[in-house]
């Protein structure tokens, strides 16, 4: 198979490889994978997931495609099932998958679309939900609007309940993804302060959660953009990680100010998360609710455009790698390790295994 290889230079390199195998694991036909920064941050060494070794290493996180090999673990992901999840290896036309961090792509999106979905679904429903605390009716800002997970941010606090929804970019003309995507004000932090426009849209109190994947000096301006009691998430760094922040501004209103990252969970603390998504996330994008939103789509040997695309801050929405040209034809046999599924009795033996999947 041919997979984008990372940890031997600048960029990833084009490899023919052996097809994975792992007792216990999904194996998935990738039809297409989508770019992440963290991505960029692992090419460059500044990321490393729990998961990945040491030295060269498969690169990507998010898949879609179609069960090639199924699991024991998995009986609801029978070989034929489309699924989309997070993985570590994903850029590559077969990718190994842990049971847990894969769902069903529902019918109506394609691959390509569905790549786009799970990073930033996991990642918003968890800071939104599971960290904020978000309930219906909560107003919410979400800083770095128009990133690929951001615009998913808008889309799923609208989805839940939210009552006014503010989004940023720093570009004029990319207010109008922002509004597209269901925020109710777009505001240029170039041009405009945000807490001005914040506190007008809020009569005044601020927003009671504040979603930012921005940091760097932006990230001074959102306790006064917060309301009182209100939390403030971090989860990205675009602009840098260093900030100053006004503490008296935090202690007066009496904020929660909460980081986040996935680099460093153990694989059951990421099953839980992608788990989190049963009850109305994933029946928000089965109804249209939650749309995805495609910047490009890009052939598998043209890798290289597409990182940059990303690194230069040129996309508004989500860029994505084709592997489908990979699965015109019969799927390979199974190797020795997949055949012996049929067979296994002792359970505790997949368990045992799956534990060190990526």
């Amino acid at each position: 198979m041919r997979a984008l290889v990372g940890g031997k230079g600048a960029d990833w390199i084009l490899e023919n490889r052996d097809l994975p195998e792992q007792l216990g694991a999904v194996r998935v036909q990738v039809m297409a994978a989508g770019l992440n920064r963290a991505d960029l941050y692992a090419l460059e060494g500044s990321y490393t997931a729990n998961s990945q070794g040491e030295g060269p290493f498969v690169a990507g996180m998010e898949v879609a495609g179609i069960v090639e090999s199924s699991s024991l673990l998995a009986p609801h992901l029978p070989v034929g099932t489309r699924v989309m999840g997070i993985t570590i290896g994903a850029f590559a036309d077969y990718a190994l998958c842990h049971p847990r961090m894969l769902v069903p792509i529902p019918d109506h999106l394609g691959f390509e679309a569905a790549a786009s979905l799970p990073v930033g679904l996991i990642t918003e429903h968890d800071a939104l939900v599971t960290q904020a605390g978000f309930t219906a009716g909560d107003t919410v800002l979400i800083v770095g609007g128009t990133s690929a997970i951001g615009l998913i941010g808008i889309q799923l606090a609208k989805a839940l309940g939210a009552g006014t929804v503010i989004a940023t970019t720093t570009s004029d003309h990319k207010r109008a993804a922002l509004l597209e995507a269901g925020a109710d004000i777009a505001v240029n932090t170039a041009t405009e302060d945000l807490a001005d426009v914040v506190l007008a849209a809020t009569d005044g109190t601020g927003v009671t959660i504040t979603l930012d994947h921005v940091g760097g000096d932006l990230f001074l301006q959102l306790p006064a953009a917060t309301a009182i009691g209100g939390t403030i998430t971090s989860i990205g760094r675009l602009a840098g990680a260093v900030t100053t922040l006004d503490l008296d501004t935090v202690a007066f209103r009496r904020q929660r100010l909460l980081g986040t990252t996935f680099s460093i969970r153990t694989r059951t603390e990421l099953g839980d998360v992608v788990a989190a998504l049963a009850d109305r996330v994933l029946p928000a994008v089965a109804a249209g609710k939650i749309v995805p939103k495609l910047d490009s789509v890009h052939p598998v040997d043209d890798a290289v455009t597409a990182a940059r695309r990303l690194r230069d801050n040129g996309a508004t929405g989500k860029v994505v790698l084709s592997f489908a040209d990979a699965h015109t034809g019969p799927a390979p046999t199974p190797g020795p390790v997949a055949n012996l599924f049929g067979g296994i009795t002792q359970i505790g033996y997949v368990v045992r295994d799956i534990e060190a999947l990526g």
